[in-house]
């Protein structure tokens, strides 16, 4: 007679194994999976109030949600993605053919400085001209050679790039309609009591919806307002500058100031005083502001990470896995905590 706990290892095992062999098998569309369930959690208040409406036609509402999703969110993301390569690739070009000197730019920057602070800027070998115009161009054109390798990468991989879209969306449809049943199937695997289900649950939806609705609704007001403020200006690449801030307000303190207050103090020492201080103003009051004020509205106090966990969780999100790493590494963090918090109230 088979011993029932070997039995229960032996299943245990199986278990483990299949499973890590399906997440294998998936791996390749990991960003497609992961970016269908930000959505899905995104529109989720939207497909309930649907159903509500249209009594017992899950299809249907979930079907109605995925156009809207679609009008709202993918296609200005995808058409702003497009035009982003475009100018990076563009950007590229220009400074490959020496029609942009940053080098010359700042040498007539350096020219306006205190001279301690020229003693420095000498101190590190930035000195000569050929120095500022070699390392200038090697950060330039690295930035801008990864963006026209991306439009380059997407043109060779058309196929691999459309197929990974459509099966975010057909996943988006499903995880709309049927994610409620998931969770709680999901749910019902748990070897818990219901109380610490019940908590460990309310825990981490609440967190993790709040770490994505409030960086991602901020992320896009802060690259919009500052995009629109750098084209008033008349700042070139304004698009570029914007995407720019919207990635770096995920970082908390620095954020888009890492952005503006440069193109700022630029200003400044070229003597276009007014347009530094209408930017310094504008980046302080309005584009910084809305972190302030927008975040605190989508999340309660309760459900925000720490500034410096959201720091540390961005960066390292980034490192491992690429753009997509902005939201996953807060993501992650967000489950840390929750599942530590429910573990050190029992």
């Amino acid at each position: 007679m088979i011993n029932p706990r070997f039995e229960y290892r032996v299943f245990l095992f199986l278990l483990v194994l299949i499973s890590v062999a399906f997440v294998w098998i998936i791996l390749p569309f990991y960003g497609a999976i992961f970016w269908a369930a930000v959505l899905a959690i995104l529109f989720h208040p939207l497909q309930i109030r649907l159903q509500r409406h249209l009594g017992n036609h899950p299809n249907l509402s979930a079907l109605l949600t995925l156009i809207v999703c679609v009008v709202v969110a993918v296609l200005p993301i995808t058409i702003v993605s497009m035009l982003l390569i475009q100018e990076g690739a563009t950007l590229y070009n220009e400074i490959e053919a020496g029609r942009i000197d940053f080098a010359g730019m700042l040498e007539g920057l350096k020219a306006q400085l205190p001279e301690p602070l020229q003693a420095q800027m000498s101190r590190f070998g930035l000195d000569s001209r050929y120095d500022l115009r070699d390392r200038i161009a090697n950060i330039a054109m690295q930035g801008s050679q990864l963006l026209a390798t991306k439009a380059f990468n997407i043109g060779q991989n058309t196929f691999q790039f459309i197929l990974g879209f459509f099966v975010m969306l057909y996943l988006l449809f499903f995880f709309l309609r049927d994610g409620t049943a998931l969770v709680a199937r999901i749910r019902e695997a748990i070897p818990l009591s219901e109380m610490k289900k019940s908590r460990l649950f309310q825990r981490i939806t609440g967190m993790v919806q709040a770490t994505i609705k409030g960086s991602l609704v901020v992320a896009v007001i802060q690259g919009s307002l500052g995009g629109v403020i750098f084209a008033l200006l008349g700042i070139p690449r304004a698009l570029l500058w914007g995407v720019a801030m919207a990635f770096l307000s995920f970082l908390p303190a620095l954020g888009t100031g890492l952005v503006w207050a440069p193109v700022a103090i630029y200003f400044l020492l070229s003597g276009a005083i007014l347009k530094s201080v209408l930017l310094t103003a504008c980046g302080i009051f309005i584009i910084g502001l809305v972190d302030n004020i927008v975040r605190p509205i989508l999340v309660s106090k309760d459900t925000r990470l720490p500034d410096y966990l959201v720091l540390v969780s961005t960066l390292g999100g980034l490192a491992l896995f690429g753009l997509n790493g902005f939201v996953i590494g807060p993501v992650i963090a967000a489950l840390f905590v929750s599942t530590w918090t429910l573990f050190q109230t029992h």
